[in-house]
């Protein structure tokens, strides 16, 4: 239930700094233990946190703690605004200010090389940092990087994002399994076997195949790595880009052209705020990379 938010003392920085301690622990004791202060102390701050806001951000009506609806959409703002600040007093990058790229797989495809090169000719005073972060938005919301190139459609409020170009999709499928000599696949063909979706960074859900020729059965993992170490052990097949199939070759997977998937958007995204100066060159020499390589 709302409150009236409060016009008292001003929100600091240890107040966000324990929301977050609390959002990831999903305890106030552990919490507090890690920001070394005492289990009453931090409870004092979520709730004084929670009044200036005037919204109930954790529930405290089980055991595990567990953020409210407003507790999940403040706290990637409140990440955000920690890591901005934390960035701003990192005394080894007064001098040159990082340009951080954030990816959760297969970065910028087949044009990553020569987008890092160009840029290290054109910006040798602005290094750019290109992160794998195993989420979603790459890290974008919780503020780890400064933009994402990201495949699929983003949902996360507060960013804003541009396609760059579209990715074909191919089966993953066991390097000595019955799938992996064939000329191409179509989705039918993965729906009969467990299909493993990476459900943290990847863009393959069962909602790609029609409702009546969904998978036989599917497996869930984090990260592109367990997802490859899935299928070369022939517990299922896969659906991703090609990038992937460049950028992730393994000997125990086989990548085969898929006929019936549609194609994947990759996009620039950022976050719709101020943020590093160098932002619009980043975007303009991605556009024209692609449009050079879209020429050859």
């Amino acid at each position: 239930m709302s409150e009236a938010p409060s016009t008292g003392r001003p929100v600091e920085l240890r107040h966000l700094r324990a929301f977050l301690a609390v959002a990831e622990e999903s305890n106030i004791t552990r919490a507090a233990a890690r920001l070394r202060l005492t289990q009453p102390a931090v409870s004092r701050t979520l709730a004084a946190l929670e009044r200036h806001l005037g919204v109930r951000l954790v529930d405290r009506s089980t055991h595990h703690l567990a953020l409210t609806p407003d507790g999940v959409a403040f706290r990637d703002k409140a990440a955000a605004a920690v890591a901005a600040f934390d960035e701003a007093l990192d005394a080894g990058r007064l001098r040159t200010w990082p340009l951080r790229l954030g990816h959760a797989w297969s970065a910028f495809g087949p044009y990553t090389t020569p987008l890092l090169r160009a840029w290290q000719e054109r910006h040798p005073g602005t290094p750019l940092e290109l992160l794998r972060i195993d989420d979603r938005t790459a890290g974008l919301t919780r503020g780890e990087v400064d933009a994402a190139l990201l495949r699929g459609p983003v949902d996360a409020p507060g960013l804003v994002a541009e396609v760059l170009f579209t990715e074909v999709r191919v089966a993953a499928v066991t390097a000595d399994g019955p799938l992996a000599g064939r000329a191409s696949l179509a989705l039918a063909d993965l729906a009969e076997g467990p299909v493993v979706l990476n459900t943290v960074s990847g863009t393959t859900t069962a909602d790609l195949w029609p409702p009546h020729a969904r998978p036989a059965a599917t497996l869930t993992v984090g990260n592109t790595d367990d997802w490859l170490t899935a299928i070369a052990a022939g517990r299922g097949s896969g659906v991703s880009t090609a990038s992937t199939a460049a950028l992730h070759p393994h000997t125990g997977v086989a990548y085969v052209p898929l006929d019936d998937a549609p194609g994947v958007p990759v996009l620039l995204a950022r976050r719709d705020a101020p943020g590093h100066p160098a932002l619009p060159e980043l975007a303009a020499l991605a556009r024209e990379i692609v449009a050079r390589g879209s020429t050859r």
